[in-house]
This record gives structure tokens, sequence and C-alpha cells, in this order.
């Protein structure tokens, strides 16, 4: 072995406090590019794969009743790969042991011929005999919700009878990866799945035989999908179409998108926020060890070794505690990988789970960490390379410490000796004080940019559920009603008050940009579901024009004044020019209202309803729940507190799972930046310190000298880490915000306070570390240091 490489391992078992302190800051930034990069691959591969297998469908359609005949002429369509018809419906359910009314989307299977698209993946049992009408095959979160087994039954309404189905097999399907039921939020495994039975026997149940009311259709490579959608919007336009889309507006690829981009962001905000804590710790490091060591680079220059031999030395002794990090790393990175892959797994329900190791990315992660440690020790390698032999052997010369204040200052402020040395130090090396009070901000500033979202997903909630929607329940028809209707749900037992509304399915554009969404009509004055200006007041919906919400106004580029252009995708799907009236608020999903008589005078109807907002009384809740499971003119019922519980429920597994993972991180940080700062200052000062012992100074007063730098510099870290954690919440509210939900950026004071006293903490940690070393100094020894 070389001299100078048993010097580099010599260097590194004397060190290894150090070393591996910034080992693990670095391998907190490769373990979080490893975990975004690997998780986001990962998942979309097995989207990729299960959307291959199972041949997801590129274009959806519903109409309302168009013949089977027709989809030989949509297979005609240039570009159209493949055709499958079906018939498509929601039903109320009734099952035995649960008192709310839980609901499933019936879909057919096709008789006499295979599934050509969106295959089912069968779980357990078979497939429905054909034209059994009481066989059926349910989703398989459905059925581990309700403890399902084969053979098990229940009743549900189709067509306003009721019927019993007995389940013969469990499945899932790419269509329904995110099952989520109308008005709600989360997807309710316990309330909402799907149903899937004979086609025969479901289009016997709803008069649908020798037609279908949903068509799904595959895209050759090289198709426009644009141009699919057109063509198949004037084929379907007779039959009551709403409206052909394609993936983007499908609800369970579009929550699944908006995931794979919240991963996709994770992995390019957090990694450099590491490595450059990183860099600065490899330069304070390498800095001291140089400055130590400069007898030794000048004994080496003087026997023969040359600059770039001892530059290349100090690059290994970097470069080994780089790579180190990025072991540590790729194994950390792959652990939450897997966890978190699996956690999207069984949220997505996906049927089978690729992790993916790609070697490329472990290679990317190692030679970022790498290179971020070799950025920071260059200047500390120029200046050994510059460094000629006789210099090198001299000592360094005695810093220069200047008065900070005047005398006077002194006495009036009564500030203690210790202090006064302290703040000398840390000025005099300002780079280095600099670089440790940055770290340290930087750990703070992570802790604020995680804490924020508790904070943030409460004040959703209050505006969501407290504030806008704050009804019992929504009632959702199976087709429109008499403005009477209002009448039967409010005879229902137990209601208090009821509310209608109107949902029409439309196409919004402004300009060349357009999105599909649903405009809801309501009444004025409604007080159960309200719409919200951006001050969070009621706002009274005028007679005429429409109210976008923040983020539909923001996609669309239409403010107050406006005229954006409606296309129905209903009836005679007319194109009308609508004034923009108001800008509401709102988190989920693309919103816009209009008055509900605008809205059926906009259809040319009379006044109909959708459905209603009721507020009940829970004391009657199981009554009113038994009468709606009888209601065969109902096909959803939303529940706001149950919707609510789901939601509190799944933010917070979500939430809890990845604040966990970067407050580990922010204190791997705050611990590795105070505990090399620390060292560095005992290191250099140890020659101070065993002076003041010898003089009798006791282990407290020498330790305040250096416990004082550490307070200070963690003291004065925590502003400019509130300020950087406040730009890092933002920059993750503008990363992960998607069509389908935004997050506002609400940041409490108990946030900054728990951020600062958790990086407080670790300091404290370091510094009764650091406070151990100086106890245990030999002061023999370190006073035999040369002058």
């Amino acid at each position: 072995m070389r001299a100078l490489n048993r010097k580099l391992l010599r260097d590194l078992v004397r060190m290894w406090p150090q070393a591996l302190a910034i080992a693990l800051v670095m391998a907190s930034g490769a373990a979080t590019l490893i975990l975004g990069v690997g998780s986001h691959g990962s998942l979309a591969e097995t989207r990729a794969i299960y959307y291959e297998r199972n041949r997801f469908a590129d274009v959806f359609a519903d109409v309302t009743r168009a013949p089977n005949i027709l989809a030989e002429e949509i297979a005609h369509i240039p570009g159209v790969a493949a055709v499958e018809t079906r018939i498509a419906k929601i039903a109320l359910l009734d099952i035995p042991g649960m008192a709310e009314p839980a609901s499933a989307m019936f879909v057919s299977i096709p008789h006499l011929r295979e599934q050509r698209l969106n295959l089912l993946h069968l779980r357990s049992g078979r497939l429905p005999i054909a034209g059994d009408e009481r066989e059926v095959v349910v989703s398989e979160p459905f059925a581990l919700a309700h403890k399902f087994d084969i053979g098990s039954s229940f009743e549900a309404i189709l067509n306003g009878r009721k019927r019993t189905f007995r389940i013969v097999g469990t499945a899932l399907s790419p269509e329904f990866i995110y099952a989520l039921g109308p008005w709600d939020l989360m997807p309710d495994d316990r309330r909402f799945g799907i149903v899937w039975m004979s086609e025969p026997a479901l289009a016997g149940a709803f008069d649908l035989t020798g037609a279908f009311s949903s068509v799904h259709v595959k895209l050759l490579h090289d198709a426009s999908e644009s141009e699919v959608i057109d063509r198949l919007d004037q084929m379907l336009t007779r039959y009551g179409g709403l409206g052909a889309y394609g993936r983007r507006d499908q609800t369970s690829h579009a929550f699944l998108d908006a995931e794979l981009q919240q991963l996709e962001a994770m992995s390019r905000v957090l990694p450099p926020i590491f490595l450059i804590v990183a860099a600065f710790l490899v330069n304070m490091t390498l800095s001291r060890l140089i400055s130590l060591e400069r007898e030794q680079i000048g004994l080496l220059k003087a026997i023969g070794y040359g600059s770039w031999a001892v530059g290349v030395h100090y690059m290994q002794f970097v470069s080994v505690i780089a790579l180190v990090g990025a072991a540590i790393g790729a194994v950390a990175g792959t652990w939450l990988g897997v966890g978190l892959t699996r956690l999207y797994g069984d949220f997505f329900h996906f049927p089978f789970l690729v992790f993916r190791m790609d070697p490329g990315v472990y290679l990317i992660a190692a030679g970022v960490t790498v290179t971020a440690a070799v950025l920071g020790a260059l200047k500390a390698v120029r200046d050994v390379v510059g460094l000629p032999p006789a210099v090198a052997m001299t000592p360094p010369a005695p810093a220069q410490y200047r008065r900070l204040l005047l005398p006077i200052v002194y006495s009036l402020l009564r500030l203690p000796q210790t202090f006064i040395m302290a703040a000398r130090h840390l000025l005099r090396w300002p780079v280095r004080t600099l670089s440790s009070l940055l770290g340290i901000a930087a750990s703070v500033a992570i802790l604020v940019g995680s804490l924020w979202s508790f904070g943030s997903v409460d004040y959703m909630i209050d505006v969501t559920f407290h504030r806008a929607d704050r009804q019992d329940a929504t009632i959702n028809f199976v087709r429109e009603r008499p403005e009477s209707a209002l009448w039967n749900v409010m005879n229902l037992p137990g209601v208090l008050r009821a509310e209608p509304y109107r949902s029409i399915p439309v196409k919004i554009r402004n300009g060349n940009v357009e999105r599909r969404i649903a405009v809801v009509g309501k009444p004025p004055g409604t007080d159960l579901s309200r719409v919200l200006d951006r001050s969070l007041r009621p706002v009274r919906l005028p007679e005429t024009g429409i109210a976008l919400s923040v983020a539909l106004a923001d996609i669309l580029k239409a403010k107050v004044g406006d005229l954006v252009e409606v296309e129905l995708l209903e009836r005679d799907r007319r194109r009308v020019d609508l004034p923009v009236t108001a800008i509401i608020e709102g988190y989920m999903g693309l919103m816009a209202y209009m008055d509900i008589a605008e809205a059926n005078r906009l259809m040319h109807e009379g006044s109909m309803i959708s459905g209603a907002h009721i507020a009940f009384d829970s004391q009657r809740q199981d009554e009113l729940f038994q009468t709606l499971k009888e209601t065969p003119t109902a096909s959803f019922i939303a529940l706001q507190r149950v919707s609510l519980q789901k939601f509190r429920d799944t933010i917070a597994e979500n939430i809890f799972i990845m604040v966990t993972m970067y407050v580990s991180l922010a204190v791997v940080i705050a611990f590795g930046v105070v505990y090399n700062f620390a060292r560095i200052s005992l290191s250099e000062q140890g020659r101070e310190i065993a002076s003041l012992r010898v003089l009798g100074f006791t282990r407290g007063e020498v330790s305040s000298i250096l416990l004082s730098e550490l307070a200070v510099v963690t003291l004065l870290a925590q502003p400019l880490g509130w300020i950087l954690g406040y730009a890092l919440a933002a920059l993750s509210v503008w990363a992960f915000e998607s069509e389908l939900y935004r997050v506002p950026l609400i940041l409490e004071p108990y946030v900054y306070a728990t951020g600062s006293l958790l990086v407080i903490a670790a300091a404290i940690v370091s510094g009764l570390i650091v406070r151990r070393r100086i106890d245990r100094l030999d002061l023999i020894e370190v006073l035999k240091t040369r002058e």
C-alpha cells in the first residue's frame, strides 16, 4: 500500500465521527433522490405494465342509449385500434350489517366474446355465468372492506327494482385503480365499489338489450386523440352522448398522474438542499484538516511528492466520504422507496408492484454526491497545491483579533468575557461561520417546509367541510327530476333542511384552452352548500353569468368580466358565451357555479334538479338511511361526515409518513453541521482551552467559550431558517399543485417554533458530545503543540 493511501486510512479512522456526520448528510441527499426518482419510476412502470397487460383504453365516452351495431362504425374511425362497448350504471346498495347506504358502479362483462379493453385481473373466484342475473364479481378493495367471501350476497336497486346478488369472484381493473364515488373527495372502499355482471343480465335490468351506455376506445400509436374524440362526438351526439374525453380527464388516471407529478417534484426540490449543505461541510472539514497538516504537507512536498499527488490525496479523502454517504443513501433510499411504493400500491389498488431498481439512478445519486463533495473541497485543495514546502513547514501566522466595540460599550452591556471571545472567534472565520449558519438554517427550513402541511390541511378541511359544503349528506338522483322532487326529499325521515342543485356537464374554453367540467347550479342564498369568494365570504350567484374557481380561472386565464365559451355536452350541444361574474375559492378540482334558474334556462328546460344537499337529525339517521336504501330515484348518497373522516385518515397517514422522514433528515443535517463546527472549533482552540484549564478555569467555564459559539450560530440561523422554510413551503405548494386539488400555504407560528425546537435539541446533543471531549482533554499533550 502506498504511503499516501496509508495516511488516507489513518485520517479516516482518526476523524471518523466528523466523516460519518458528513456522510450522513450526503446520504440524506442521495436517499431523497433515490426515493423520489425510484418511487416515481416504480409507480410509473407499474402503471405502464398494468395498462399494457390489461389494455387500458385511451378514449372514453358515455351515452344515454346507443345501438351495439354502432361499434363497427366507431372501429372504422382513422386511428382506432380497438373498441369496447358496455353498460355502466351507478346504483344504491343495501349491504348486511351496514347502516348507511353504499353505492356501486355496475359494469357489464361481454357475452359470447372476449373482453377487448380494460381487462379484469381476477383475484379470486370466477367470472359470472353468461346471462345469470344474480352472479357478480366485485372489486377486491370493496370485498375486503366488507369481509365478503365467495358466496356472500347483497342487495341493490337497479332501475327502480331491488335485486339480490351473489358474489362469485373478486377482481381489479386498470380503469378503477382509484375508485372515487360521486361527490367524494377520497376513495371509500366501504361505501363505493365496482360490480361486474353479465352483459345480458345488466342490459335486461336497465332495458338496454342490444344497446350500450358507455364506449371505450384504444388508439394506434400514431393516432390523433383530438381527431378521434371529434369524430366520436359526431357519432354519439344523436344518442345522448356526453362528450368523449381522453385519459387526462379519466378520474382514476388523473389522480394517479397527480401523485406521479408530486413524486417527481419531491426528487427535484429536496436533494439539492442536502447536497449544498454537504458541500459546505466538506469545505469546513477539509480546510481545517489542511490547516492542521501544514507541516506534513510541507514534508511530503520536500521529499518529492508533487502538488498533483498531494491534491489527489485530499480529493480521495473527500471522495471516500462521499461514496460512503452515497452507499448509505442507496440503502436508505431503496428501503424507503420500497415502503413508499407499497403504500402507493395499497392506496391505488395495483394487482402487482414493480419496484424499479435502475442502476442508472444509483449511479446518478453517487455521481451527484461525489460532485457536490468535490466542489466543496476545491478551494481547500487549491490552497494545498499552491503551498510551497518552506511555507508549509512554518507555523501559520497568529490570528489577528480586533476590538469589536469601544470599552465603554462593554462596560455598559456587561457582556461576559466568554461571549466576547466567542464573538471574536466567529468573526475571525466569517466564511466558515456563514456556512455553518446556512447549514443549520437549511435544517430549520426543511422542518418548516414539511410541518406546514398540517396547518394547511386543517385549513382546507375548515374551508371545504365547515364553511363551504356544510351539509350532512348529498343525494344524487339517477336522472334529472322536477323541482317538486325536493319536497319528497324534505319528507324523508329526519331531514331538517334541503337545498337543490343542478349539475350540467360542459366543456369550458377561453381561447385555445379548454377543460371538461360540471357546472353546478345553485339557488340564491344557499346555506348548506355555499359558494365562497377569495376572502371566504358567501357569494350570492348573480342571475346571469358564471363563477369560476381560482384554479379554473388561472388555467383559462380568465378574470371577472371576461367572456368564456361553454359547450353543453347534453341535449343539443349548443355553445354559448357567458361572462365571468366572480372568482371563488375552492381547493378540490376545477369548479364552476351559476344560478340554478340560469342553468335550467341554459338547458332550455323547466325547473329541474340533479339532487339535493340535506341536513338531518342524527338521532334519526338509521331510519333515514333505511328509507334511502329503498328509494329507486337515488343513485348515490354522499355522507359529509364519512367523507371528512376518510379524508382526515388518508391525509393524516400520508403526511405522518412524509413528515417523519423529513424530520429525520433535517435532524441529521442539524447534528452534522453543529457537530462538525464544534469539533473544528475545538481543534483550533484546544491549546487555548488547555491553557485556561491550567490557569485555574473550571471545565464549565472553558466549555462555555465553545458552547457560546454554538449557541450564537444556532440562534442566528433560526430567522434565516424560517425565511428559507417559507420559501421551501411555497415551492412545495407550487410543485405539488395539480388540477385535481391545490393546497393553501398556511404557516402557523407553531410550525416555526417546532422546527426551531427540534434543531436546537439536535444542537444541544452535539454540544454535549463536544463538552464530553473537552472534559477528557489531555492537557499535557495539547500544550505540546509547536509554536
